[in-house]
């Protein structure tokens, strides 16, 4: 099964810095059928002007994974980790047992980005942070960026403590992408960039897409686009 959640029915929010959207419930945004997808709790699309971002706050049990779209974010936290993550590039941070941290703009321009949120699969892990280089003009599928598999991180993928991936990939006009998906798995997508033909169905340029109940994603992308995918148990 595929259901599309159009970009212009998103959970919506903004004040003078942060223009975000909502693809399940966050903050003043709630909508009982719009919950999570599995393990898979947050997937904010935020837009954040150049000089702010959020002050310290902390988190715990969560896994949080920010992929760039356009511009930096500045992290500290209270391990005293910092450091700046750049477009197409990926950060997880591991709330386990408890953090707080900050992320800032410090660029010239506004910064966009995916912010997910993954339930982990073990409980009061020790926190931290990492962020990686992912060349971002490697073409032709879809690259493992984040993964609670152990081969997927021995491969170079960021780890994390829980029963998901996040994928990525550019890709070129008329290219195809077949994803297998296991028994019981499934997959939420979205075109960071670009619009997308999934299983056949069209889907516009940051639109969600829930796959259920498919024995594989198959992507199409008329025009160059970019896809950032996360597979969880469905």
């Amino acid at each position: 099964m595929i259901r599309v959640q159009p970009f212009t029915k998103l959970g919506h929010f903004r004040n003078e810095w942060l223009n975000a959207r909502h693809h399940f419930s966050f903050g003043e945004y709630r909508d009982p059928a719009r919950m999570g997808f599995g393990a898979l709790r947050v997937w904010n699309d935020d837009e954040i002007a150049p000089g702010t971002g959020f002050d310290p706050h902390p988190h715990r049990e969560m896994e949080i994974i920010t992929f760039i779209r356009e511009g930096a974010i500045t992290h500290r936290d209270s391990l005293g980790n910092e450091g700046r993550t750049e477009a197409g590039d990926v950060q997880v941070m591991h709330a386990g047992t408890g953090i707080v941290h900050a992320e800032y703009n410090r660029e010239a321009g506004p910064t966009r980005l995916f912010q997910i949120w993954i339930h982990p699969n073990r409980a009061r892990v020790a926190p931290g942070w990492e962020t990686r280089h992912f060349p971002r003009a490697e073409e032709g599928g879809l690259k493992v960026l984040a993964s609670g598999d152990a081969a997927d991180q021995e491969a170079g993928a960021l780890p994390l403590y829980a029963d998901g991936a996040v994928l990525a990939g550019t890709l070129t006009a008329g290219a195809k992408v077949h994803h297998p998906l296991a028994a019981g798995r499934g997959a939420y997508l979205v075109a960071a960039r670009g619009a997308l033909s999934v299983n056949g169905i069209a889907v516009g340029e940051r639109d969600g897409v829930e796959i259920t109940g498919e024995a594989a994603v198959e992507i199409t992308a008329p025009a160059e686009s970019e896809v950032v995918l996360v597979e969880v148990g469905a």
